[in-house]
């Protein structure tokens, strides 16, 4: 890479609902090229020429191939980048394939399901992380998942927890990170969501949507210095490989 080429990272889309949204402008006023990979259409066989890697969330187990047939290759991807340490973020199933990935366990249906704004707590690991202590000492971060990590990879460290799930953010090695929240996706996002599937988990819309709107200004602050910390790391990576 040529010291004047804008860095690359590579940002998998496994649901065409649930793309890259405000991450993606907020990489692209750091410096960084978002590319986005629509899963269906098919996801490279390396990384070669990225500097980083994002991996967005889907209604999806990390392994359910049979309906969404890219995954295979997604794991690749995601093995790659845990072998060569390279800056990643994992966002809800992103985060779920990591942790699998990297030798974890994920459960389908399993604990309470978690939608809207959530308090995100940083553990110490986490407020001394270099991405995840941007939400210290607490943050509201939105959460959509019934799917949950139950064990982290025995090499994983915990960096952030909530009153309904502990294993919110996960580190490996130095610059892989694993979310089960989503700092891409901003409070009016939630208008969208289904009233009547949110009512069976016990969620009442209008509530979770007010509550969100009451928080947007920091969530929007926190998600960003998140993702701008990322970006970081990125352009550190791009640097080192340009020398």
């Amino acid at each position: 890479m040529s010291s004047t080429a804008v860095p690359k990272v590579a940002v998998v889309v496994n649901s065409p609902t649930s793309g890259p949204r405000r991450l993606g402008a907020w990489l692209e006023a750091s410096g960084i090229e978002p590319v986005t990979l629509l899963g269906s259409e098919g996801l490279p066989a390396t990384l070669e020429g990225y500097s980083g890697l994002v991996m967005l969330g889907g209604g999806f187990m990390p392994d359910d191939d049979a309906r969404a047939p890219w995954l295979p290759q997604e794991r690749e991807l995601a093995s790659q980048a845990i072998r060569d340490d390279l800056p990643t973020l994992g966002v809800c199933l992103g985060g779920q394939l990591l942790a699998q990935v990297g030798g974890g366990e994920v459960r389908a249906s399993f604990g309470a399901p978690e939608h809207g704004v959530t308090p995100i707590t940083p553990t110490p690991e986490g407020t001394a992380d270099a991405v995840i202590g941007a939400l210290a000492p607490v943050a509201p971060l939105v959460e959509n998942h019934q799917d949950r990590i139950t064990r982290l990879p025995e090499d994983a460290v915990l960096l952030a927890t909530s009153e309904r799930c502990e294993l919110q953010a996960f580190r490996l090695g130095a610059h892989v990170r694993g979310l089960q929240f989503h700092p891409e996706v901003p409070a009016e996002a939630l208008r969208t969501w289904d009233e009547a599937a949110l009512a069976a988990d016990g969620f009442d819309k209008d509530a979770m949507v007010t509550e969100a709107l009451a928080h947007h200004e920091e969530n929007e602050r926190r998600s960003r210095a998140l993702v701008e910390a990322f970006a970081a790391e990125v352009l550190d990576r791009a640097a080192r490989d340009a020398a």
